[in-house]
């Protein structure tokens, strides 16, 4: 029998690869359809700003109801209120006792407690840092911010820790816990100042619970980032010896997270400090009223020396608490010599209350208003042509034409435009959130001033990450350099924002690139050092390679460590944009405009706390859109991993 002949089939060709069009293509095509649309719709469908609107006088009829029904609704007698004597008797208790123990006991109970933390050196500092205030003339009013922002911090401790402790302990609590966390911190501290005179009226009161509720983010974020890290090997060792939760919670859990949680105070000082000066909007007492009132003066002698004030107040809580942080624990004879030099040094500081008097001594203080003044004079007299001449540059040339588009252009346009923008970058979530903050701040009646206040965030970012970038660069390739700026850095990260405006007066005078120059200061530092951090931590493995493959010092940096160090680079560029916001906005007080302005003008006339309330909640819905957009560009994967795909 014989077989039929196999067929073989012939082979099937592959299908042609479908040629893909280069990546430039569709984002040049959405330029090119944006810039069209703007054209044949430009001065159509925009929403001018008006002072009158309908959603103001609303908000405003809701304040005259909150001021007519504070004294009898139920809400008010049994819990705002009582939140509000709460607060004001923390304050009122902290400026007692800094207030009885004097100038010699206050500054030898800071000698104390910097020997107490880190030894001599962090005492001569505490010391010296409060003896300076003293000479620069603002002892009564730095004790009062110093007693605003300790009442602040204790409160946000208080409720900060246990929250941060139990987050850690549950990731639940966590997922619950963050997104509220993150609007927390991107909320402009402007926009905490409404709500509070709302609700506890102006004072000490309601600016201690806004401070709280600013600075109590990195208390339950550390804490909880220093619980969860314990190591799980002595958490069990713990529970297989019989130990219950709250025996393993206090003698296993906080002990080791103790230096950690120290980091979370520091920073929580940190953040109440620079929040503090702000409050004298509200009628806070202390160091911001006199900078308030010299700024409003334009007089930057009388502004610069009580802002001196709060940095070395800073500092000195600053380096306090960083060194306890970093302490580590010695033997019964170096827990001797600690606790005994505190007590050496308060009790020398008390003994010496009734001997000398109460207040600082006025022939120890040192008057520097008139030299600085003139020496402002002089800037402006000799630097007239440049600071006239970058001040006009960025204005004409980025400034204004760019808020004449933004305030042109139709506001569907624009929403569209972020749509898509934040679509591509970020992902669907985040595009959909940030469409969803700007058709908010249209409904807020806000759109104006909301695009004028974009426009000095986008020119002051752009101009911060470009400049941080660099700094950072130049920091991780070479540690002479990154030796010399760290100082630069640390000075300026340490000094609360409201001391940024001094020097950018100093140079510009009023007006917006003044907001622009003062948040350039502001965030400049984080960028910089954000990016150096992520250079750094690229693998040398991966550096070696890449030099040995013949690459170029340019060649490695744009090829392999910028690459590379992605995430870090836009963390950098989120930091940047939402402090740039923040500060921005304070430039209000310097002439900006816009909604900080409108912020602003809500404390200072009744008639305006509408418009202030809403300007507030549209600052916010900014720094949401802004951060959705930045922080979700991290996660999504790069271009380079997209064609390898």
């Amino acid at each position: 029998m014989v077989s039929a002949p196999v067929q073989v089939a012939p082979p099937v060709e592959a299908p042609a690869r479908a040629r893909r069009l280069p990546r430039w293509v569709a984002p040049v095509a959405g330029v090119i359809a944006v810039v069209v649309l703007y054209v044949a719709f430009r001065g159509k469908a925009v929403l001018p700003h008006d002072d009158d609107a309908t959603l103001f006088h609303w908000l405003n009829d809701a304040r005259d109801w909150v001021d007519a029904n504070r004294n009898s609704s139920p809400i008010f007698l049994y819990v705002v209120n009582y939140i509000r004597l709460g607060a004001a008797g923390v304050y009122d208790a902290i400026q007692a006792v800094l207030v009885a123990l004097g100038w010699p006991g206050l500054l030898g109970l800071a000698a104390g407690l910097g020997w107490l933390a880190g030894g001599w050196r962090i005492a001569l500092v505490s010391f010296a840092g409060f003896a300076g205030v003293g000479v620069l003339g603002f002892w009564e009013a730095s004790v009062e911010t110093l007693a605003l922002t300790l009442s602040s911090v204790v409160l946000s401790l208080l409720f900060g820790i246990p929250l941060g402790i139990w987050a850690g302990r549950s990731p639940r609590v966590r997922r619950i816990v963050t997104p509220v966390l993150d609007v927390m911190q991107i909320m402009p501290t402007f926009s905490y100042l409404s709500p509070m005179v709302l609700l506890f009226l102006i004072g000490p009161a309601s600016a201690t619970i806004a401070t709280m509720i600013y600075a109590m983010p990195p208390a339950i974020r550390i804490t909880a980032m220093a619980i969860e890290r314990v190591s799980g090997v002595a958490v069990e060792a713990s529970e297989s010896l019989g130990a219950t939760g709250w025996q393993t919670l206090g003698k296993v859990r906080l002990p080791l997270a103790l230096n950690t949680i120290m980091l979370g105070v520091n920073q929580t000082i940190a953040a109440a400090l620079s929040m503090v000066p702000l409050t004298a909007l509200i009628a806070a007492p202390g160091l911001g009223e006199d900078l308030l009132r010299a700024l409003a003066r334009v007089n930057v002698g009388a502004a610069l020396v009580p802002g001196v004030a709060i940095v070395l107040i800073a500092i000195v809580l600053d380096r306090m608490t960083r060194a306890a942080a970093q302490r580590r624990e010695g033997g019964t004879r170096a827990r001797a010599v600690r606790w005994g030099g505190f007590a050496v040094l308060t009790a020398a500081g008390l003994a010496l209350l009734p001997v000398l008097a109460q207040d600082f001594p006025e022939q120890w203080e040192v008057q520097i208003v008139r030299p600085i003044n003139d020496v402002v004079d002089w800037i402006e007299a000799h630097w007239y042509t440049f600071t006239g001449f970058l001040n006009d540059a960025v204005a004409y040339g980025l400034l204004n034409p760019l808020q004449d588009v933004l305030t042109s252009a139709p506001w569907w346009l624009v929403t569209a435009a972020v749509l898509v923008f934040a679509w591509r970058v970020s992902g669907m979530a985040a595009g959909l959130v940030a469409t969803a903050c700007l058709l908010c701040v249209a409904a807020l009646q806000l759109w104006e001033h909301a695009m004028e206040t974009l426009t000095l965030v986008l020119v002051a970012s752009v101009i911060t990450i470009a400049v941080g970038l660099a700094l950072g660069v130049a920091a991780a390739r070479s540690r002479w350099f990154a030796a010399g700026l760290r100082p630069l850095l640390d000075a300026a990260q340490t000094m609360p924002s409201f001391s940024y405006l001094l020097p950018a007066v100093a140079l510009f005078g009023n007006g917006r690139f003044t907001a622009i120059t003062a948040s350039f200061i502001y965030a400049v530092p984080v960028v910089a050092r954000l990016v150096e951090d992520g250079l750094r931590a690229v693998p040398g493995t991966v550096v070696e390679a890449a030099r040995s493959a013949g690459s170029t010092d340019r060649q490695l940096l744009w090829k392999v460590q910028l690459p590379m160090a992605r995430g870090s680079l836009l963390l950098a560029a989120n930091q940047g944009i939402v402090m740039t916001l923040a500060m921005v906005v304070i430039g209000a007080l310097v002439g900006a405009g816009a909604l900080g302005y409108d912020v602003v003008a809500g404390f200072a006339q009744q008639e305006d706390y509408g418009k202030g309330l809403a300007a507030g909640v549209a600052l916010v819905l900014l720094g949401v859109m802004l951060d959705r957009i930045t922080q979700g560009a991290n996660g999504r994967r790069s271009p380079h991993k997209k064609r390898n795909a």
